[in-house]
């Protein structure tokens, strides 16, 4: 029966030709986010997400990001933790073969390959690295800021690797050696990012009457070419701000950052008979002029041995300076605390006793400030002359390494401000300042240039200045 055999023959072969075909599925991935970025490219493997919680946007190493036009970040107070990436947030640099296994797992093939034991390899190795606008290494942690470090930029460099499984088709993807450069701003949100006085005297290798002089204090609080970065930005703890003296027609710039601090209205603060007045800085319109006024002396009874009392401030005093919009809302605010208050005797040159009695006669306990009210110079390094000793002085802490002030906050007049006679409405001279302190014969002096301290027979003459409390 012949006839019967054929059909059998001719199933036989279609069936064959069947199974003979190649089943092709899909190549294995690298992924940081369980398989929503699949990553089987060179360009994948470089790119970068950003999100706000809702929508997420890819970026890829054909990006035309620059200096001049970043990519802006959706949420304020992100952190470079927030970018998505295929280096894990806890480190710069990884094996590829690292980022496949436990605790990270950053794989998946969606035909189920690669499972059990050596069933999927990889080589090559990622790095990331993030620098600010002045080349300074960020960490992954920081939250970025546009306070003289936007645009970040953000380097993503790989080595020549594969991602392969054990079994499918195709059970490959490779990734060449490459590297893609980003640069990301924050979301500009409205923020002071300095407060400023005096910056002269305020850097490291400053020459004063031909010594050489490091005065920049801690990084996290001065910064030479900014001033005092903001320490706190809550009301509980506004004391640890600059300034915490003052003295009248003294003043201050807020740096501001994400808006024109010109264009927002700042009421007036008067606080314990202190004011703080704010105006467009003159040095640059974006920001903004605070100015003490307070209790002073006139010209009169700078030279009078009996001035007569003159108003005593209220100390401490909380100072919250706010800027609004249009709208009458707040936009900005800054806080401070005042803990003492200084009047100069202008340019009058007396004996330590009769400056002393001055400051008494002005009345509410006004008197001859310590060596720790004005400075925190140590009695040593430059700046020590032996024909005028220091040794014996106390000054005021954080203390300094020198016979000098170093910018910080809370640490006397000169330290905070910076060389007094450039506040030229505020009266103070460029020269020494007597103090109540003394080492038994003779008594100490602070120049108000650099916070230098020596000691000086108190029945010659000189400049003096009082203070409460």
């Amino acid at each position: 029966m012949p006839w019967l055999l054929l059909p059998y023959a001719a199933t036989t072969q279609a069936l064959s030709a069947t199974t003979a075909q190649v089943i092709h599925g899909s190549a294995p991935y690298l992924t940081f986010d369980n398989g929503v970025t699949k990553v089987t490219t060179t360009e994948g493997l470089l790119g970068i997400t950003i999100s706000d919680g809702t929508t997420q946007t890819t970026y890829t190493p054909d990006n035309t990001s620059t200096a001049a036009n970043p990519i802006v970040l959706p949420v304020t107070n992100q952190r470079f933790t927030d970018i998505g990436m295929l280096v894990p947030t806890n480190t710069n640099s990884i094996a590829l073969s690292a980022l496949i296994g436990a605790p990270y797992n950053y794989w998946g093939d969606d035909d189920g390959d690669g499972q059990g034991t050596n069933g999927i390899t990889a080589s090559g190795n990622l790095s990331v690295r993030i620098t600010d606008k002045n080349g300074q290494e960020v960490s992954r942690d920081t939250v970025l800021s546009l306070c003289d470090k936007a645009p970040y930029k953000v380097a993503l460099t790989s080595t020549a690797g594969s991602l392969t499984t054990q079994y499918g088709l195709p059970n490959s993807s490779s990734f060449s050696g490459s590297t893609a450069t980003y640069y990301i701003s924050p979301k500009a949100g409205p923020t002071i990012c300095y407060v400023q006085p005096n910056l002269q005297y305020g850097k490291n290798n400053e020459t004063v009457d031909g010594l050489s002089y490091n005065f920049a204090g801690p990084a996290t609080i001065w910064n030479p070419t900014k001033g005092f970065q903001v320490q706190s930005t809550t009301p509980s703890s506004y004391n640890r701000n600059f300034p915490t003296t003052g003295a009248n027609n003294l003043y201050f710039d807020l740096d501001i950052g994400g808006v024109n601090g010109s264009t927002l209205t700042w009421p007036t603060v008067s606080q314990g008979g202190i004011t703080a007045t704010m105006t467009p800085s003159p040095d640059n319109a974006n920001n903004i002029r605070v100015t003490l006024t307070g209790p002073v002396a006139t010209l009169s009874q700078w030279n009078s041995a009996s001035p007569g009392r003159i108003a005593r401030p209220t100390m401490p005093q909380t100072f919250v300076l706010v800027g609004k919009d249009s709208s009458n809302s707040e936009v900005l605010s800054y806080g401070f605390v005042l803990k003492q208050w200084f009047v100069n005797r202008g340019n009058k040159y007396d004996t330590a006793l009769n400056h002393s009695s001055w400051c008494s006669n002005l009345g509410g306990g006004y008197h001859l400030p310590q060596v720790k009210d004005l400075t925190n110079a140590v009695c040593s390094g430059a700046g020590v002359d032996p024909s005028f000793p220091c040794t014996g002085a106390v000054g005021a802490t954080p203390s300094s390494d020198g016979n000098h002030y170093q910018r910080n906050i809370g640490a006397g007049l000169f330290t905070e401000w910076g060389s007094m006679d450039d506040y030229t409405a505020a009266g103070f001279a460029g020269n020494d300042y007597w103090t109540s302190d003394s080492n038994g014969t003779n008594q100490f002096l602070v120049y108000s240039v650099n916070g230098n301290v020596f000691s000086d027979n108190p029945d010659h003459g000189t400049y003096g200045v009082c203070v409460y409390p």
